[in-house]
């Protein structure tokens, strides 16, 4: 472990310190770590399960075409694969310290057809969110979001696999919005891992999305001025992209355990727990309604209900 952390803080270290920015340099589960790409680097020799991206710039486009995976969607050369257990534990790692913590993260995959993902173009492929966290508490001015939980973790997030994934091979996008200036800045990053023991919850066609296209520039959650003064007020804030998987189908994903990790925090594994909407609710569908350290609204417009999508995040859907 330190001298995982030792080789960590020497690539933050290499950062050009004049952008402030960057991306994920390394993943962990279940006890195996296995270093990113190095983008400013030769691609010659690099072998690693992360796809190849070539700066630490951020996208500033929501329908960039390289914004499925900071890239122009192909994988490298000598390209790897990790196997991850369904119902377990992977974290990302940013450089150190993540300088941006406004707001939200969000972690999504995408089954590849065939036998690997080796030679698959990430833009051709349907994408569906497995975990999302954005306002955590306070107001969207001054409160805690999920990207400052992110670099109080170790600048790191960790997802947990759903169980009810259907084993195969996948993409796994982990991405950080960075709010604190607009246009929002993304930083996604995608890696190869291939999902043994899964299940046979199938994500619904209104979870699937495409990158691009999840995203425009004028959703409510990127086309936002945190430093306005309806920010100062405002208390929800509604997270990009598509309902979170296995909250919009007729079978919600069955529970798991989330096994002991460096920055463990609920996701889709966890079975949504909903609560009746009153008809005279006042959140519309998407907005926030619970969670913990909110203290806004919690009755949802009819016919949406209250949705916990994670200990710190409940919508109406």
């Amino acid at each position: 472990m330190f001298a995982f952390t030792a080789l960590l803080a020497l690539a933050s270290a290499a950062l050009p310190s004049v952008l402030a920015h960057g991306g994920v340099l390394s993943y962990s589960n279940a006890g195996n770590w296995y270093q990113g790409w190095a983008p400013y680097n030769s691609p010659t020799g690099q072998t690693t399960i992360q796809r190849p991206w070539s700066t630490y710039n951020p996208i500033t486009d929501a329908t960039d075409s390289q914004i499925a995976c900071n890239d122009d969607g192909t994988s490298g050369a000598l390209q790897l694969t990790a196997t991850v257990a369904a119902g377990s534990a992977i974290t990302a790692y940013w450089n150190q310290v993540w300088p941006h913590a406004i707001g939200p993260m969000l972690t999504y995959l995408a089954q590849c057809p065939g036998s690997s993902c080796t030679g698959v173009n990430s833009n051709s492929l349907k994408w569906f969110k497995i975990d999302e966290a954005g306002l955590l508490s306070g107001t969207v001015y001054d409160g805690q979001w999920a990207d400052g939980k992110m670099i109080a973790d170790n600048s790191s997030w960790t997802t947990t696999i759903p169980s009810t994934v259907p084993s195969g091979n996948y993409l796994i996008r982990f991405e950080t919005i960075a709010l604190h200036s607009m246009p929002a800045q993304f930083y996604p990053e995608c890696a190869q891992i291939q999902i043994t023991g899964g299940g046979s919850l199938a994500p619904t066609a209104a979870e699937l999305v495409s990158f691009p296209g999840a995203y425009s520039n004028s959703d409510p959650g990127i086309n936002i001025d945190v430093y306005s003064n309806t920010a100062q007020a405002q208390t929800t804030y509604v997270i990009p992209g598509p309902p979170l998987y296995g909250s919009s189908g007729s079978a919600s994903p069955a529970p798991s355990t989330t096994p002991s990790a460096p920055a463990s925090h609920s996701s889709a594994s966890s079975a949504p727990t909903s609560a009746p909407s009153s008809s005279a609710g006042t959140v519309a569908q998407y907005g926030q309604c619970g969670g913990q350290g909110y203290s806004g609204p919690t009755a949802c417009v009819s016919p949406f209900t209250c949705t916990a999508q994670n200990d710190y995040y409940s919508q109406c859907i």
